[in-house]
Formats: structure tokens, sequence, C-alpha cells
């Protein structure tokens, strides 16, 4: 892992924006202490949407009325028995 100083990465902010697309990690000292770090861009991890559980299921090779009875909604005596009714 590289350091260099604030004013060295002002002065060569394109080049340490290369070396990180490379995937090389770099970080930012002020005064020889690290006050941040330039690190490869990651995409957020997918945000759930509807229907995300389902897909999960059917890719676990469930059959269609095992994956039908976990997602039904819970009927009024298993609520009652989780203490929810």
């Amino acid at each position: 892992m590289r350091e260099v100083s604030i004013n060295e990465a002002k002065t060569s902010l394109s080049a340490l924006l290369q070396a990180v697309a490379r995937g090389e990690e770099i970080v930012i000292t002020r005064r020889n202490k690290p006050v941040a770090r330039l690190v490869p861009f990651a995409p957020p991890p997918e945000r759930p949407t509807f229907g995300m559980a389902r897909q999960a299921l059917e890719r676990s090779g469930l059959a269609r009325e095992d994956i039908d009875r976990a997602l039904a909604p819970m009927t009024p005596d298993e609520l009652e028995a989780w203490g929810i009714g």
C-alpha cells in the first residue's frame, strides 16, 4: 500500500487514480498520519427487491409447493404460537 502526502495527492491526482484503477490502494497522509484511503470502486450490493426471496428459493432446488408454503402468510394459529397474534 502506497502512502502519499496531501500535497502530493493534489499535484498527482490523475496518476493516483490510474494506479487505483489498476487495483492499487493509496493512503493519503497529513503530517505522516493516515487521513484517507483511495481504493478501487466497488458497486454497492444489490438492494433487495420484491420477489427476490422467491427467486432465491427457486434457485435452491426446492419444490414449488415447498416454496409456496414457505412464502405463504402465517395462519392465526401460527401467529399466536409466535406471540404475535
